[in-house]
């Protein structure tokens, strides 16, 4: 093989496997589409592949959206629909197919936006990671537990440095990663450690990048609250929220529980999940 068949090789490979961890269908679509255009040479061969793969995969996108069902997963709302206060924190989860959960899950997560806007008129409750649309067991990075169906992130609820509250918005452009830190004193079980292989990433340095707004407390909390009684009767067995955050909040049950220390950091968001 001569060394340019290599790189281009070992290019689409890369591309094919980023493609199939960030969308589950994406890297078969972009085999798809070096098939469909192998017969075309040099850089025209690049346009050609992008104009026969972005409609592919929106043609992909829309088949496992009408076929996901069949494997026990539905779409959560993208967007703000009639008779909801729940959708997406950002269209693209959609684009990258992250939005499925199964039946009872989208339920709890319908109910939860039902009482937070009746608690609170005018909130909006953003989801964030779900799961792809088929398979059990297939991972849903750089989740660890992302991969049956029965786990979804929660944004959490903010306002503005003077207190207003911003619906519908988050500090993090995808929801993710402005951590809340720990007041003095706070619940710290990770304190120290160094572990070698962990998830558990403090970004210290995008924290200073995200606008100065304040985790709305009083929503923030009634939500976990709410998962954490109401929620069991739609079959919520586990929510996950750092220690220090269920501390500072006076959320505590049996269901709040937290994640261990070589998983992700869980006070950027709420993750919940159902019993089989």
């Amino acid at each position: 093989m001569r060394p340019r068949s290599l790189i281009r090789w070992l290019v689409n490979a890369a591309i094919v496997v980023l493609l199939t961890a960030l969308t589950q269908i994406g890297g078969l679509i972009w085999l798809v589409a070096m098939l469909l255009t192998r017969r075309v040479r040099g850089r025209a061969r690049a346009v050609a592949m992008l104009a026969m793969f972005v409609p592919l995969y929106g043609l992909g996108s829309a088949l496992a959206y009408a076929t996901a069902p069949a494997f026990r997963r539905v779409p959560l709302p993208c967007f703000s629909e009639q008779g909801t206060t729940m959708r997406m924190q950002s269209i693209l989860y959609c684009v990258l197919n992250r939005q499925y959960v199964v039946p009872e899950l989208k339920t709890a997560a319908l109910a939860l936006s039902a009482h937070m806007s009746s608690s609170f008129p005018g909130t909006t409750t953003l989801t964030l990671d779900g799961n792809f649309p088929f398979f059990d067991g297939f991972p849903l990075l750089p989740h660890l537990s992302h991969a049956d169906g029965r786990k979804l992130d929660i944004a959490f609820y903010y306002s503005d440095i003077g207190g207003t509250f911003r619906d519908g918005e988050t500090r993090s452009p995808l929801g993710y990663f402005a951590f809340e830190q720990p007041f003095e004193g706070a619940a710290a079980p990770c304190h120290g450690r160094s572990d070698l292989v962990t998830m558990r990433w403090d970004l210290a340095a995008l924290q200073s990048l995200w606008p100065p707004m304040a985790l709305e407390e009083h929503r923030t909390r009634e939500a976990i609250r709410w998962l954490s009684e109401e929620g069991r009767a739609y079959g919520i067995a586990k929510i996950f929220v750092e220690p220090h955050l269920a501390e500072r909040l006076g959320v505590s049950a049996e269901t709040i529980k937290f994640q261990g220390c070589r998983a992700a950091r869980h006070d950027d968001h709420i993750h919940i999940q159902v019993s089989k």
